[in-house]
């Protein structure tokens, strides 16, 4: 399942390029050393790595607390009916309940802080932009994070989202390099392959928080396993 974290950070890149694209277009590297300006762009990844791999501890210590609950197959399940909810319900249920609003004063700051390092050249100035755009709202993240909790241990939740993170990085260092590589056509094409992924994925938890049996897919649940080993002796 943690595979899968990278896949959706490939394919979703598309997606982050309204929100991320442009503050990696305002970067402030150096286009005239470019040694230099790759070393900037790769603090840059760096940061934002960072802030995701803190999300998913964060996330992940909230999932680990369920599954010691004993409610890890009914977070699987859920977070995957989440997940479909998310992209077959239309934006305006949403936009009605704008979840954001809670942690605007929080989101505020960081787009202020990033406005500041925006306008610096110094090397930590990259990884700092990096970290705080790792912070600003995306419904993207909020996909990830849901397959983060569902891991239900903190280093697996990490993980997940550093190979989230490591896949939004190749789409994004080219539009940092050259814009205008990637076709509209394309980019309208890996759009539309986003949300069958997602719900995928959200299918892919639901089978697994079942505990069907299948290897791999929908193991059994460590408690029916236990039960099972019981019975045998």
């Amino acid at each position: 399942m943690i595979a899968t974290a990278f896949i959706l950070g490939l394919l979703g890149s598309f997606h982050c390029i309204g929100m991320c694209g442009p503050i990696a277009l305002m970067l402030p590297v150096d286009r005239t050393n470019a040694k230099k300006k790759f070393f900037q762009i790769t603090l840059y990844h760096s940061g934002r790595l960072l802030a995701y791999s803190v999300l998913g501890l964060v996330f992940g210590w909230i999932g680990k607390s369920l599954h010691l609950f004993g409610l890890q197959q009914y977070l699987s399940i859920g977070i995957g009916i989440l997940m479909i909810l998310v992209i077959l319900l239309p934006h305006t249920v949403f936009n009605r309940y704008n979840f954001s609003k809670p942690i605007a004063t929080a989101i505020m700051k960081i787009k202020s802080a990033l406005g500041k390092e925006l306008q610096k050249k110094t090397t930590d100035t990259f990884l700092t932009i990096g970290f705080l755009n790792g912070f600003l709202p995306c419904g993207l993240i909020y996909i990830a994070i849901f397959g983060a909790i569902a891991t239900g241990n903190p280093l697996q939740s990490s993980a997940y989202m550093l190979l989230f993170g490591l896949g939004t990085i190749p789409l994004l260092s080219v539009i940092i390099y050259v814009s205008d590589l990637i076709t509209q056509k394309v980019k309208y094409r890996i759009r539309k392959i986003i949300p069958v992924f997602v719900i995928l994925m959200g299918l892919l938890f639901i089978l697994r928080g079942m505990g069907l049996g299948i290897p791999y897919v929908s193991p059994k649940q460590e408690s029916e396993m236990i039960s099972s080993n019981m019975k045998c002796h």
